[in-house]
């Protein structure tokens, strides 16, 4: 099994999946993430809401390949993401 990235637009709910075939490094979530993203809406990319983990820490790098800013969730405040159960319901 491999990870999946999941990029959900908070207003309309939009949904984007992302394989991450070979693991879910930092390095390797941005790199991932980073073609999709840019190929949405720039009303949809505004900002890219993260939760407390270390699969971001290339956020700096992401903000400057992409242009799109990246915060953190307040630690224990998964309802700031864009959709709290996204994982669970794919699962």
């Amino acid at each position: 099994m491999s990870p999946v990235g999941t990029l959900v637009e908070r207003s309309t709910r939009y949904l984007m999946l992302i394989g991450l075939p070979d693991g879910h490094r930092a390095d390797l979530v941005a790199d991932g993430l980073a073609p999709p993203i840019t190929t949405l809406l720039r009303q949809l990319t505004r900002s890219l809401t993260w939760d407390q983990g270390h699969e971001m820490a290339e956020h700096a790098r992401f903000t400057v390949d992409t242009g799109i800013a990246v915060y953190f969730c307040d630690t224990k405040s998964p309802r700031q993401r864009g959709s709290e159960n996204t994982g669970q319901v794919l699962r």
